[in-house]
Formats: C-alpha cells, structure tokens, sequence
C-alpha cells in the first residue's frame, strides 16, 4: 500500500511543481480551517494539520499568515467543501475533493472532465466506499520496528509501519493523525517526508492502451482545476501488482 500511494504521490508532486497553484490551494484551506474554528494551530487540530500539510509542500511563511489573518476578519468568503465521485475508463475509480465559492462552476468542470476522458460521474457512495480514510506519516530515517512500538506504548493503534525507499511510513486511523505526529516529535523525530490524511484504495486496476492514456489525461484536467485540491483513485500507475 505504502510504496503504491508514494509512487503517486510522486506523480502529482511533479505536477505540483508550479508554486502559484499549490500556495493558492493551501491558502484556501488555512483559510477554512481558521475560519471554522479558533485562528490557533495549538487550539484548532485541523488548522494545524492544514499548516503542516502547507509546510511540506514549501508553501512561504507568508501565505499561511496571510490566509490565517484572513479568516480573523469580519468578511466570509463562503466556500464549500465537496467530494466528487466517478469512474474513468474500463472501470477505474476516482474520488475527487474540491474546495469552491461557486459550487454550480466546479460541478460543471468536474462532470465535464469526466466525459470528455473516457469516465463518468458517479453518485454519493458509488466509489468512496471502496477506499479507506488513512493517516500517512512518513519519516526521513528510523526503524519500522522500533516505532510501531513506541506508538503502541502510546495507546496509538496503526494499521501498518513499514519500512519504504530509506524511509518509514506509518498508516493509521484518521482520527490519530496528530496524535501520531505528536508522539513521533516528542520522541526525536522531526523530519517528515509525508504528513497527510488520504483516500487509499483497497484495491487497485491496472490499465493499458488508450484507456491508460484517457485515464492519466482525466486526472490531469481535475487536478489542473482551481477548485480541486485532491484527487484519489485505484489506478496502479506503476505497472507493479
């Protein structure tokens, strides 16, 4: 599982590269995150998961402060938060999370980007259903063993600690995201390669031909969309089963 959500995780980051979009993206849900609760990363877990998703991803100091002192003001913005769910092509799923001030916009060009790649839109639950909610903690150096034990120690029950490409990758349940984060901190650890709450798929399709092609142009046209900050699916982009 682990090897398979880096090798895509890989994958988009070299979309990603384009650092207007990205801080835009992360903008948006400091924004939300702040506004939904106390402008305070200490006080508000989802802003501080939010801030440390921005800092991995090179997001400045300035654009986190930026969208923070943002939500303290009195103007309301009012976006939403939407989950997308289809199937492209020879029945590959998606599952798309969007972030939008103008919901009948971003369902246009999601339903559009569907049908003009080889996919269609599905209904709430036809896909998500086949994915799993998954904190992903990734380190730059440790031993798998020896940190499946000192969360264990911590009460912190984790799906799975393996060891990936001279780094250690820890999956565990969404609700011990930071729990995990905070516990691998106040042992030492500090340099993370990978923090992030993702949609994992309990199993994967592996495509070829023009399907591949259709499939891998879909994902580039949501993920090139303004509105969308994530895009999941159970596509194997790497050939290996």
């Amino acid at each position: 599982m682990g090897r398979k959500w880096f090798n895509i995780k890989d994958k988009k980051a070299e979309k990603e590269k384009q650092a207007s979009r990205v801080n835009a993206k992360f903008g948006i849900e400091i924004y939300m995150a702040a506004k939904a609760g106390a402008p305070d990363p200490v006080a508000n877990q989802k802003l501080h998961f939010a801030i440390e998703r921005a800092k991995m991803n090179s997001v400045p100091r300035h654009v986190i402060e930026r969208a923070i002192e943002k939500a303290k003001g009195s103007a309301d913005e009012n976006y939403s938060e939407l989950r997308y769910e289809g199937f492209g092509p020879n029945g590959s799923m998606i599952v798309v999370d969007a972030v939008t001030n103008n919901v009948n916009r971003t369902a246009a060009d999601v339903r559009a980007a569907f049908g003009k790649n080889g996919g269609n839109m599905g209904v709430t639950g036809s896909v998500a259903y086949m994915f799993d909610s998954t904190s992903i903690i990734g380190l730059a150096k440790g031993d798998a063993d020896e940190i499946l034990e000192l969360l264990m120690e911590a009460d912190i029950d984790v799906r799975d600690v393996v060891q990936e490409d001279e780094q250690v990758v820890i999956y565990g349940e969404p609700n011990d995201f930071s729990a995990i984060q905070e516990t691998l901190k106040a042992n030492g650890y500090e340099e993370f390669t990978a923090a992030e709450i993702a949609m994992i798929p309990q199993n994967e399709v592996t495509l070829e031909g023009d399907d591949l092609e259709k499939f891998e142009k879909l994902i580039d046209v949501l993920e090139d969309n303004e509105d969308v900050q994530n895009v999941y699916h159970n596509v194997n982009l790497d050939g290996e089963e």
